[in-house]
C-alpha cells in the first residue's frame, strides 16, 4: 500500500459494516441484508455468488446508493452515503459509482462514444475530470466502431461499451450485475477478464454479482450470500 497524495489507494473502495434492509410489510416481510459487512479495496474484484432472492441485488443496490439499509454503515472511496441528501447522492452516485448491467443498458439512439460523452455532460461540474471517451473504448478494443449505435454491436461489443461507460468518470466503485448472463461461455470469458484488467489498471474497487462459476478465477476473491448473510467462499 502506498502512501502521500494518492488517497483512493489508502482508502477503501467500499466498506459495508452490519448493514441489515428489510423488504416489504407485515407477514410479507424479508430479511434481504443480514449484519453483511464487506469491505473491497482499490483494484480489487470481488465477486458475490449464490442462489437467486439471496440479497444480492439488494447488497448492489446499498452499495450503489440506491437503497439506504435499516442500520449499519456504507462508505464508497471514504465517503458516508447515509448521511448524504438525494441530490448529493445522485451527484456522487453519477461521478463515483460505476454501474454495469446485463446487457449494457444502452441508449439505442446514441452511438458507443455518445455513451461516454453523455456521462461526461452530465456530469461536468468545475474540477471534475473525466477520461477521453475515444481513448477509453480504444482500451475496450473498440476505438474502431466508436460511432455504431447499440443495434450494431454485438452482444460482448455492447457490454464493452458498457464497461468503458461505467469507467468514463474514474470512480471509486464498480458494480458489476451479471454480465456474462446474456454470453457465450468464450464471450463470458473475454467480459470477466476485461473487467478485472480495468479493475487493476484503473484502482478502481469491484464487486460483481454473478451466476456463472466458469469466471470466477479471474477475479481475486469470492463470497457467498445465502438468506441475507455473506461468507467468505
Amino acid at each position: 500500500m502506498t502512501t502521500g497524495s494518492d488517497t483512493r489507494v489508502d482508502t477503501a473502495a467500499l466498506e459495508i459494516v452490519d448493514a441489515d434492509l428489510l423488504l416489504g410489510d407485515g407477514e410479507q416481510t424479508v430479511t434481504a441484508l443480514d449484519g453483511v459487512s464487506l469491505t473491497v479495496r482499490p483494484g480489487e474484484m470481488v465477486a458475490v455468488v449464490g442462489p437467486s432472492g439471496s440479497g444480492k441485488s439488494s447488497l448492489l443496490a446499498v452499495a450503489g446508493a440506491l437503497t439506504a439499509p435499516d442500520s449499519g454503515t456504507v462508505r464508497v472511496g471514504g465517503r458516508d452515503l447515509l448521511t448524504m441528501k438525494k441530490a448529493e447522492a445522485a451527484k456522487f452516485r453519477l461521478e463515483q459509482i460505476g454501474f454495469v448491467f446485463q446487457s449494457g443498458n444502452l441508449i439505442p439512439s446514441l452511438t458507443a462514444a455518445d455513451q461516454l460523452r453523455l456521462v461526461s455532460h452530465l456530469g461536468s461540474t468545475k474540477g471534475r475530470t473525466f477520461r477521453d471517451p475515444l481513448a477509453l473504448l480504444e482500451q475496450v478494443g473498440l476505438g474502431h466502431k466508436a460511432d455504431r449505435r447499440p443495434d450494431q454491436l454485438s452482444g460482448g461489443e455492447r457490454q464493452r461499451v458498457g464497461i468503458a461507460r461505467a469507467l468514463v468518470s474514474t470512480p471509486s466503485l464498480l458494480l458489476v450485475d451479471e454480465p456474462t448472463a446474456a454470453l457465450d461461455r468464450a464471450r463470458s470469458h473475454e467480459i470477466v477478464q476485461l473487467l478485472a484488467r480495468e479493475t487493476r489498471e484503473s484502482r478502481v474497487g469491484t464487486v460483481m454479482v454473478t451466476h456463472d462459476y466458469d469466471v470466477l478465477d479471474y477475479c481475486d476473491r469470492v463470497v457467498e450470500m445465502t438468506d441475507g448473510r455473506l461468507t467468505p467462499r
